[in-house]
């Protein structure tokens, strides 16, 4: 399958995708987490290293008056590669669509990996709007600039062929991803990202990113915003800087491939970075049984 074919397949069915009812029902009636916005970015739907079971579970526990889908939610890049759509794939799609249909409004960012959705800018498919960029405005007030961030990658922008080079090496480590965390569900062990924790211990990682954010951060200064909300290198964070003596945000809503994050903004204007599979752990403990009573030490 060429890029060209790939390109007219995704853009013949994405108003009417998907096309069959989701495997796993959204459960009706449960309770959510009300938020005025939500970001994610990197789902990577398509390759194997998506944790999709992860993000069903966020998008079933949550909802927002919006959501930014902020960039590489499909990975183009695998699919002209190899076709790879499980059912919890097409049951993420199935859930955005709805959450456009009942009233959300759905920003679509495409990045580097989806950017052949990036032709359809300015228009709506679905009730989902798709934006080059936006700008969202905070309940207390705040301007951020919203983009996927590939704009400032430098490897991808002068060198687009290592790109490609280390998108292979990256699979290569998200299938030791997959294979680690099934010997660890097999133990009964939580979620946990080998990737995430060997790019913390790369020196010349962590100096990417710094330098990453830093570009991104003065950037959104140089456009007179009070902050921006982006993805693209898989690592959620907060961080403040510094323009021309005014302060500047920079937020990273991390993935669904190696850490499960998204960025919440509360209803009064209060951000959040949410590590899911926390939030799982958390909500496991608080809905165990307590223990049972001790007979002999209620005798005593």
């Amino acid at each position: 399958m060429t890029g060209s074919d790939l390109s007219d397949l995704l853009s013949s069915n994405v108003a009417s995708f998907p096309l069959s009812s989701p495997r796993t029902p959204e459960p009706e009636g449960s309770a959510r987490r009300s938020y005025r916005t939500i970001w994610i970015s990197d789902v990577h739907l398509g390759t194997k290293g998506c944790n999709a079971e992860l993000l069903i579970d966020f998008l079933d526990h949550t909802d927002s008056e919006t959501i930014y889908l902020v960039g590489d939610i499909i990975d183009g890049w695998r699919l002209k590669k190899k076709f790879y759509w499980p059912s919890a794939h097409n049951d993420i799609v199935w859930r955005i669509m709805k959450r456009a249909r009942r009233g959300t409004r759905v920003v679509y960012i495409p990045g580097n990996h989806d950017e052949m959705f990036r032709q359809f800018t300015g228009l709506n498919f679905g009730g989902i709007e798709i934006r080059r960029a936006a700008f969202h405005d905070t309940a207390d007030g705040r301007r951020l600039m919203v983009l996927h961030g590939d704009e400032f990658d430098a490897v991808m922008l002068s060198h687009r062929w290592l790109a490609f080079v280390g998108d292979h090496a990256y699979h290569f480590m998200m299938k030791c991803n997959i294979a680690v965390n099934t010997v660890r569900r097999w133990l009964g062990k939580p979620y946990w990202s080998l990737s995430k924790a060997a790019k913390h211990k790369v020196k010349n990682a962590v100096e990417f990113i710094g330098k990453y954010e830093e570009v991104v951060a003065r950037a959104a200064g140089e456009r007179g915003v009070d902050g921006v909300v982006c993805g693209h290198i898989h690592t959620a964070e907060f961080r403040q800087f510094e323009h021309n003596g005014k302060p500047v945000e920079y937020w990273n809503d991390g993935d669904w491939v190696e850490g499960c994050n998204a960025l919440v903004e509360h209803h009064d204007g209060r951000m959040e970075i949410l590590h899911w599979p926390d939030e799982i752990k958390r909500r496991g403990k608080a809905e165990a049984p307590a223990p049972a009573a001790d007979p002999a030490r209620e005798a005593a």
